[in-house]
């Protein structure tokens, strides 16, 4: 009997040992895996972003090009110099802008005429739409960094690549036309790359060649694909984390279990799939910005904001998601839901105070989905508002196809919307052009607020921009204002303007949003205080004895 016992005892410990050794080696094998997954996720990260900055340069260059080609002025004069001069101080990421013929640099807005350069430069290649691709011009490097310069027309612009480069210390970025991929840093590829491996980085997908992972991401809109990389021994050494939580696990049921449960979880991590599943969860939350009539001091609308925070416990910033899902092609499923909530959120509060109008923002491709107006009017009806409460927010950018915007913008003004252009005066087009699309107001880009005060030259174009929207009939709301001298300077203008910003109110949830419209049904002063988004820290107070609520005074603290 003691024989037996013992021999179960030995059975047990051997058992147990063999268990710990198998779940040991499968937690460790588990470690490798969970570590390769959450590398290819981070260069799906970094590659997204990256294609989505690039998308942003070739936006504002192409609309930067369209317009100097379109100058009033005569052909290089010092007007027409000046005029590209202040072009160039609104754009983002544009270092130059200028004539060219013939491959000779006529004039620029940063070259006195004695500094051109004399040469006549050569092409490296043509794009499907005619523009001109010339890369490390000598007159625009700058250290190791190339510049590149595009060419439409007699018109030219020069971005620096460099501003494309993501802060990421353990994955490099290279750079490839679809047609003919061309090394644009640190020598990964050789000259000896194989038709097979040059696919590689000219489709999107993963893939592995030899010892190291890619990521490969190209731009829905332009000739251009991105690959981000990492070797695995680089990605090994730098997470052991997985491997040694993976190895602890002690037990072969543990350590199985702990396979398949991690397996299932690191299943589809990326930013697409884990965005999909939010919006399918209804993951995704929206915050409000009130938006306040500067004349009379009221809270006259609010603008619903999205906000998102990954599986990983990450923010990701509304431009980038947004950026995904229009070029995965679920950007309408994102607005459907943005639709559904802020009607869910305001309806009420829109039958109470009638004037009050929510806006909210969409995308290039829902001005393009049949499905879109149907679903909104649907929604509304649902809900019971007008449509005239719902003001619809398009991108600047969103403009570029005229005749695709203006028949949209066309369908949802006679169905009783208001059309608003956000981020108006980043470079895409002209007050007279978005006039043409029949708009009803601007929302001047946070960047003009921002140097109110300042030495900056672009506070000079300000006036003008006013100035054209009081004779284009254009309302106009500004946004991202946070101190009381820009309040007072958009205050004192002759047009009545709207404004949202941080001085007014940060984005809130619509529980304090509510709370802010209440207290504004009291006789007494409020100071409005809300733990939402971070901000500088302001103190708001509010009077009135109704709705829309009435701004008081205010002062930093």
């Amino acid at each position: 009997m003691k024989h037996t016992l013992k021999q179960r005892a030995l059975i047990t410990l051997a058992a147990t040992a063999m268990a710990a050794l198998i779940g040991m080696l499968a937690g460790d094998l588990t470690g490798r895996v969970l570590t390769l997954k959450a590398a290819k996720a981070k260069l799906l990260r970094d590659v997204t972003y990256f294609v989505a900055q690039g998308d942003a340069f070739s936006d504002e260059s192409r609309a930067m090009l369209a317009t100097l080609n379109a100058s009033p002025y005569p052909y290089c004069s010092e007007t027409e110099i000046a005029y590209f001069r202040k072009l160039l101080f609104q754009a983002k990421y544009l270092r130059d802008a200028g004539r060219m013929r013939n491959g000779t640099i006529e004039c620029s807005a940063t070259m006195s005429r004695a500094d051109l350069p004399l040469q006549q430069f050569k092409p490296d290649r043509s794009q499907p739409d005619g523009t001109l691709v010339f890369s490390s011009l000598p007159p625009f490097r700058v250290g190791n960094s190339q510049g590149f310069l595009l060419q439409q027309g007699e018109s030219y612009v020069v971005y620096a690549p460099h501003l494309l480069e993501t802060q990421s210390a353990t994955s490099s970025h290279i750079v490839y036309t679809p047609t003919t991929p061309s090394l644009s840093q640190n020598g990964k590829i050789g000259s000896g790359m194989s038709q097979a491996d040059a696919k590689i980085f000219t489709t999107n997908g993963q893939a592995r060649l030899g010892d190291s992972l890619f990521v490969t991401r190209c731009s829905a809109h332009y000739f251009r694909c991105a690959s981000t990389y990492i070797s695995i021994t680089e990605a090994m050494a730098g997470d052991h984390v997985h491997r040694t939580l993976s190895a602890a696990l002690g037990c072969f049921i543990g350590a199985l279990a702990g396979l398949f449960s991690s397996l299932l979880y690191r299943r589809n991590r990326s930013m697409e799939h884990q965005l999909r599943r939010a919006i399918a969860r209804d993951k995704v939350r929206l915050v409000y910005q009130p938006i306040v009539d500067l004349a009379t001091r009221r809270i006259i609308g609010a603008e619903a904001l999205a906000r998102w925070t990954d599986e990983e416990g990450f923010a990701v910033a509304p431009d980038v998601f947004v950026r995904v899902a229009e070029d995965f092609g679920f950007v309408g499923e994102l607005t459907r839901l943005v639709v559904r909530h802020a009607l869910r959120d305001f309806a009420q509060m829109i039958r109470d105070n009638p004037e009050f109008r929510l806006s909210i923002n969409v995308a290039a491709a829902d001005l393009s989905d049949p499905k879109f107006l149907p679903m909104l009017g649907e929604s509304l009806k649902l809900a019971g508002v007008p449509a005239k409460n719902l003001a619809i927010e398009i991108t600047e950018s969103s403009t570029a196809r005229h005749q695709m915007a203006r028949e949209a913008i066309l369908r949802l003004r006679q169905s009783g919307h208001s059309v608003h252009v956000d981020d108006f005066g980043t470079g895409y087009s002209s007050l007279s052009y978005l006039h043409d699309l029949s708009i009803d107001t601007i929302k001047i880009d946070r960047s003009f607020t921002q140097v109110i005060g300042t030495q900056a030259v672009t506070v000079g174009i300000l006036p003008q921009i006013l100035a054209m929207a009081a004779v284009l009939h254009l309302d106009v709301i500004v946004e991202g204002v946070e101190t009381s001298q820009q309040a007072s300077y958009f205050a004192n203008a002759d047009k009545s303007i709207r404004a949202q910003g941080w001085f007014f109110g940060r984005p809130m949830p619509v529980d304090a949003f509510q709370n802010l419209l209440s207290e504004g049904k009291e006789e007494t002063e409020h100071p409005f205080t809300v733990a939402s988004e971070p901000a500088p820290c302001h103190a708001v107070f509010f009077e009135s004895s109704h709705n829309p609520l009435k701004i008081s005074s205010s002062s930093p603290i």
